[in-house]
């Protein structure tokens, strides 16, 4: 054999050795990931075989938080929560745990409808809304659908309006020297422009609107409360209240957290969480944990393989 070809041979042999190496480091680190993972998800199943240990029925709980939103979808958060929560044949109450300052009045109705629709259709499994930090304007505009509301005496609760906000730039613009050049069709398409000086007549229909969407407001809380509702002048004139004064006007129905109605109330301790998760991480979390088993199982097989090889 010529030193041309042990040269090569030897090189070969190194190059075969490194490949293994390599190999061998990367089952190494798969299986600790897999170990990683699988202390992540025993931790997670410890802690729910905990809470399957809690004693007494099934209270589900939902989160609503937020500015309600096309932007947040809390909204869509909440009909998709309590739908899973009454759809489980184990829950005997569903308990929704607010902590907004409301928002869309569009998206308000929808909860406030849905949630009036599942009471229905439900009519054995009470709904009820237990308010932490704040329920104001559209929160409790859904809030009053349910069959009670709870709050603590230092929430704030109620807002019963209806607000627009806009701002108004006619003189700012004269002075830095900017036309406006805006063409509409329609004499009122640009109704609240701010670079156009203000119309009596389209504030006026602004102020219609707002009149209109107050009063379908003012309904639903009258539908929803019924003569539970004080007569306080001020009741429907978008202040807000703390909670010691909102029991006083019938705004809730009592004080109470989430903990104690479940065991006051209903007897148990058995909490369940069905508020849907959106945060893409903690679905990755999740999926990472379905799919722990197959990813041992590659990594055994791809173990195997590299052992052929050698």
């Amino acid at each position: 054999m010529t030193w041309e070809q042990e040269t090569i041979q030897k090189v070969l042999l190194e190059t075969v050795k490194e490949q293994r190496r390599a190999r061998r480091w990367k089952i190494f680190f798969r299986l600790v990931f897999i170990c990683i993972i699988g202390g992540i998800i025993y931790a997670v199943s410890g802690n729910d075989s905990e809470d399957k240990s809690k004693t007494g029925p099934q209270i589900a709980v939902v989160d609503f938080n937020g500015v309600i939103s096309s932007d947040s979808k809390n909204y869509d958060t909440v009909i998709e929560g309590v739908n899973a929560a009454l759809k489980d044949k184990k829950t005997v109450a569903v308990l929704i745990r607010a902590n907004s300052p409301g928002g869309s009045p569009v998206y308000s109705d929808m909860i406030n409808n849905e949630i009036s629709r599942l009471r229905k259709k439900y009519p054995k499994i009470p709904i009820e809304f237990v308010i932490e930090e704040v329920c104001a304007s559209g929160c409790y505009y859904a809030a009053v659908a349910a069959d009670k509301i709870y709050a603590s005496p230092a929430s704030i609760v109620g807002s019963i309006g209806v607000i627009y906000t806009g701002f108004g730039a006619t003189e700012a613009i004269k002075k830095l020297g900017v036309d406006s050049r805006l063409l509409i069709s329609g004499r009122n398409k640009a109704m609240g422009y701010p670079f156009l000086p203000e119309s009596k007549e389209q504030t006026a229909m602004q102020q219609q609107m707002l009149d209109e969407i107050h009063e379908q407001f003012i309904t639903a809380v009258k539908s929803g409360r019924g003569n539970k509702l004080g007569n306080d002048p001020d009741l429907f004139s978008g202040r807000y209240w703390i909670g010691s004064d909102a029991l006083k006007l019938g705004l809730i129905d009592g004080y109470g957290t989430v903990d104690n109605i479940a065991r006051e109330q209903f007897k148990s301790e058995n909490i369940v969480d069905f508020t849907p998760d959106k945060d893409p991480l903690d679905k990755l979390s999740k999926r990472l944990g379905v799919e722990v088993v197959d990813s041992a199982k590659q990594a055994i097989i791809n173990s195997g393989m590299s052992g052929s090889i050698n």
